[in-house]
């Protein structure tokens, strides 16, 4: 490919000045010219013209756009299987790599910053709902935070709640954790929910780990990995939130006769469409 060069080089003595034959058309000259001559090292160099370097400017706002336009709010929501009208994956398995490892780096970072020393062995839970483009996702959100430097443990399916627990219950105590889920949005649809121990992210915060991210996804500084490196390690962490919101009933209700059993004779109906917040 044609190096680009924006300061300036004298053409003079280098290369012939080309010639146009008269023509009412002038939209050729808005297309890309190239003027190859002879530097003093001897090696052949290319010069486009400046509409190229404008093409090229164009190509890498669009390809950043693709990456913040995943941005909702807090969250990060995208379209991950083919079959919705009117709209094409842009919540491809290369964006989440990306937008993970952003997060990733930006975990290790803040913990620095709070520390006053490097962050070693950062650790990040990963959960998901049971939407069939999860698996795949997956592998992504865990290539992408192996490559930031983090260790990355596999809840399985779980709930948005959950996976802030995850960063609060011992023995599991995680310094971060990301859900994977669109919520009620159609089964075609997927993102991203992140955490500390202090919380669900802010805004501002989300878009500055999707600023970055669009910048590695532009300037292809990723590529889309078919395996990783080291496999998360797989954590049942469900039964362990399971058993803390049991007790919370329990000593919340405080049953004089069955403290154990405090719901007894209760009829629940429990509806959890699309996975939503269960």
């Amino acid at each position: 490919m044609a190096s680009t060069s924006t300061s300036p080089i004298p053409l003079r003595g280098n290369a012939r000045k080309p010639s146009f034959s008269p023509s009412p058309a002038k939209d050729a000259l808005q297309k890309t010219l190239s003027f190859s001559f002879s530097s003093r090292s001897s090696k052949v160099m290319c010069v486009n013209s400046s509409s190229t370097v404008k093409y090229n400017e164009v190509v890498v706002d669009e390809e950043i756009d693709k990456i913040r336009r995943l941005q909702n709010g807090s969250d990060v929501r995208g379209v991950a299987l083919e079959g919705e009208k009117g709209r094409t994956v842009d919540l491809s398995p290369r964006a989440v790599e990306v937008i993970a490892e952003s997060f990733g780096e930006w975990v290790i970072r803040a913990l620095e910053e709070r520390e006053r020393r490097p962050a070693e062995d950062v650790r990040v839970s990963l959960g998901k709902d049971p939407r069939i483009s999860g698996a795949s996702l997956s592998v992504a959100v865990f290539a992408g935070l192996a490559r930031a430097g983090c260790l990355v443990f596999d809840m399985g399916l779980a709930t948005t709640p959950a996976c802030f627990m995850s960063t609060l219950l011992p023995p599991f105590s995680y310094d971060a954790s990301i859900m994977m889920t669109a919520s009620h949005l159609p089964y075609t649809r997927n993102g991203l929910k992140f955490f500390t121990k202090k919380g669900g992210l802010t805004s501002p915060e989300v878009e500055q780990i999707c600023d970055k991210a669009a910048r590695k996804y532009a300037n292809r500084l990723t590529k889309v990995s078919t395996m990783v490196n080291f496999p998360p390690k797989k954590v049942d962490f469900m039964s362990t939130y399971a058993k803390h919101l049991r007790d919370i009933i329990k000593e919340r209700v405080n049953h004089p006769l069955h403290y154990d059993t405090p719901l007894k004779g209760f009829q629940v109906l429990l509806s959890a469409p699309l996975s939503f917040f269960v």
